[in-house]
């Protein structure tokens, strides 16, 4: 028996498993590309458009932090620097998680030890996870090129538009890795994350520090940039003179990456990892003995993660809001996209409303995952031997819900402060903006209860495809609530999400007919959920 034996069936055994959220992945990451490239299309139709936003976006510190270089003023250029970031880093992570959901915690939850016992190679579990991984981005790039073609862009530009792919190949390989490193999928995940944060901190390290090329548009990044796959992206030039040899680099990371994880199996026991587990204390806190405690326990590390990230971005958004006026001076149709997507005609206050709507979206996806971690207790066995005592399953859910909703409460609070913070220096001043705009972010909670209301429903009431389904209810307002207006959906398609109907403040007045009802909405999905939940079994 070779140390591969029984990778192809492995392979579809995670295919089997993960066809739901491949599907999502795959076809996902297309039609956001697509839809993102209609919109810049219709808000730059012209050259000279372009031409001042090229100008002003390798000229603003914060375009450039954020978005990278425009490699040239064609339409095709424009649309990779506003899709590229958002694009990549969901190729980042989906990659990561993905690698470590099929090697680390197979591990952890027992089944590698199961199918160890089986006539399954060494190496066979670790293999199974990078063909599908690396399957998944190569399809997804693939139908990412077609989309931008679809779109009337480039064939040759689409394609190196779609190289966004080796991003998720390059992390693929470091996932690998610290599969072999940590001794949990959580710490596994952690690992791989934190070299996401520092990639792109390398990328936009090397981006602010680049100097203008001799025409006056394009950016020449410097070295920080060549050591991050997230900078390699935006170094093939899609739609200006392609580099294609860059594509080179990430295969050759994920080659490395590979040969790597191969090389610590061997040193390690199935189960443990190379890094040594962090012994806890003897006794644990008396804050441990109520279910608030242990959510606070186990919430504590991804919420001081999200609160930085939150922090750092908007500080950053409320600096560019001072940038506003220049980047999109002389051109009605981005000022007009900004005007809907902020609610409102005053373009600053808009621009805000925007970003604070934005913020709201995303901070969507931490009550998301907060909340999904119910079912993966629940499929992991944990749940039930908590049951078990004296603690009910009106309490356990209830406190996991309000823990999701806490948090994202005080999330959306520390974005409002941050991105008024940010402007209110710009502008001389920083108190009055932080006050105003930390009661504007205060108002999109309902919308967030809306969120907290569907996943617990799901959880209530369809538990296995709770997972797959909250992530695509949630890439759905996304759509909806980024995109909805700039391709003019109808109203009825709009209304669909939560998102649509919080007022957009600063940029309108407040009216609170809408908050009362969504949170109407929010109540009577939170009563559904915890009475499915109460009503179930929960696997043993």
């Amino acid at each position: 028996m070779s140390a591969f034996t029984g990778t192809g069936r492995l392979t579809r055994l995670a295919l089997r498993r993960d066809r739901i959220r491949l599907a999502i992945w795959t076809l996902g990451s297309p039609l956001i590309g697509y839809a993102l490239a209609e919109s810049v299309a219709s808000i730059y139709p012209e050259e000279q458009n372009r031409i001042g936003y090229a100008e002003v976006a390798n000229t603003s510190v914060v375009a450039r932090a954020f978005n990278g270089p425009v490699a040239s003023t064609d339409l095709g250029a424009v649309v990779v620097t506003e899709t590229y970031l958002t694009l990549a880093v969901l190729a980042a992570l989906l990659s990561t998680f993905a690698v470590v959901r099929h090697t680390r915690q197979n591990e952890e939850t027992g089944r590698a030890e199961l199918l160890g016992a089986a006539a399954v190679g060494r190496y066979a579990l670790l293999t199974a996870a990078l063909v599908v991984v690396v399957g998944a981005n190569v399809l997804s790039g693939a139908l990412l090129a077609l989309a931008f073609v679809g779109a009337g862009l480039p064939a040759a530009g689409s394609v190196a538009a779609a190289a966004i792919v080796g991003v998720g190949l390059a992390f693929t390989g470091a996932a690998a890795v610290t599969a072999q490193l940590s001794v949990t999928s959580r710490g596994a995940n952690a690992l791989a994350s934190a070299t996401v944060g520092v990639a792109f901190l390398l990328r936009a390290t090397g981006d602010v520090l680049g100097q203008p090329a001799a025409d006056g548009v394009r950016l020449v990044s410097a070295w920080p940039t060549w050591l991050s796959p997230l900078g390699w992206g935006t170094q093939i030039r899609a739609f200006d003179d392609e580099r294609w040899w860059v594509l080179t680099l990430p295969v050759a990371l994920l080659v490395a990456g590979v040969a790597g994880a191969y090389a610590l199996a061997e040193r390690r026991d199935l189960g443990a990892g190379l890094l040594a587990a962090r012994r806890g204390p003897a006794r644990a806190t008396a804050g441990l003995l109520s279910p608030a405690g242990l959510t606070w326990r186990l919430h504590r590390g991804a919420l001081t993660g999200w609160a930085v990230a939150v922090a750092v971005l908007g500080l950053a958004m409320g600096l560019a809001g001072n940038e506003v006026d220049d980047m999109i001076a002389d051109n009605p149709a981005a000022a007009e996209a900004i005007a809907q997507l902020g609610g409102g005609a005053e373009l600053v206050d808009a621009f805000l409303a925007a970003m604070l709507g934005l913020f709201a979206l995303t901070i969507g996806a931490y009550v998301v995952q907060a909340l999904l971690r119910v079912r993966g207790d629940e499929s992991d066995g944990i749940l039930e031997p908590l049951l078990a005592t004296a603690v009910s399953r009106y309490r356990w859910l209830g406190t996991q819900v309000a823990g999701a909703v806490l948090g994202a409460l005080a999330l959306m609070l520390l974005a409002g402060a941050t991105t008024g913070l940010g402007y209110g220096l710009a502008v001389g001043d920083p108190v009055g903006w932080t006050v105003d705009l930390t009661g504007a972010a205060l108002l999109r909670l309902p919308a967030l209860l809306v969120v907290a209301g569907v996943v617990t429903a799901l959880l209530g009431a369809l538990p296995r495809l709770s997972v797959a389904s909250s992530w695509a209810v949630l890439i759905v307002f996304l759509l909806l609530g980024q995109l909805g207006a700039a391709l003019d959906l109808p109203q009825a398609a709009l209304n669909l999400s939560p998102y649509t109907h919080v007022p957009s403040v600063p940029a309108v007045d407040v009216t609170v007919l809408p908050l009362v009802v969504l949170t109407a909405v929010a109540a009577a999905l939170l009563a559904l959920g915890l009475t499915t939940f109460r009503r179930r079994d929960t696997p043993t």
